[in-house]
């Protein structure tokens, strides 16, 4: 079988909660992100998974991703990996999306970026290059990470431009599975939080 690319979003965080960009910023996890760690963990450790023998785990560096990869038990399986920092927002760091249309009406990240930050380009470049490392693997590959990194890589997997990840939301705690179809790129599974019911 081609191999799939797994994509867990971090925990719930204050900063998630009240919709903050949350870009380098080492926000932790909320108690409630903690819980869906684990619950995420129990989710990837039972079948049909079971743990995902023989998977290689990758993590954003940042607290969040990290913590989240830990709690869900596979920390020690894990190497950190810059690529999957999440956008950096520069001036747009910390600030809410009213916030932002408040001094920029109409403002799209996806189409406009943001100052001071991470352009388009470079995003779009980072997402291709996990993509390129989880297609040339002859296993499955785990990710942990954050919502617009990982929306990209969604975007990225299936050929299409990056301003395509505004329309696939991504909770934080989430799972998706990329996947194949007829030999193309597909879309398994997004956004599935049925762990989070326990």
């Amino acid at each position: 079988m081609a191999p799939r690319i797994l994509l867990a979003r971090h925990g719930q965080t204050e900063w998630s909660l009240s919709g903050r960009h949350t870009g380098r910023t080492d926000v932790p996890l909320l108690e409630e992100g903690r819980r869906g760690a684990k619950l995420l963990g129990e989710r990837l450790h039972r079948a049909p998974l079971e743990g995902l023998p023989g998977v290689e785990v990758r993590t954003s560096p940042l607290s969040r991703a990290r913590e989240t990869c830990e709690l869900a038990g596979f920390g020690e399986r894990a190497r950190a990996w810059d690529t999957l920092m999440e956008w950096d927002y520069g001036a747009y760091e910390g600030m809410t999306p009213d916030e932002i249309q408040a001094v920029r009406p109409g403002w799209l990240i996806w189409r406009d970026g943001v100052p001071e930050g991470e352009s388009l380009a470079d995003v779009t470049a980072r997402a291709d290059e996990v993509v390129a490392w989880a297609r040339e693997a002859d296993r499955d590959v785990l990710v942990f990470a954050h919502g617009h990194i990982l929306r990209s890589i969604g975007a990225r997997w299936l050929g299409l431009p990056l301003d395509f990840a505004a329309r696939i939301r991504l909770n934080p705690t989430s799972l998706s599975v990329l996947g194949w179809a007829y030999g193309e790129p597909a879309v398994e599974s997004w956004n599935d939080l049925g762990h989070l019911a326990g």
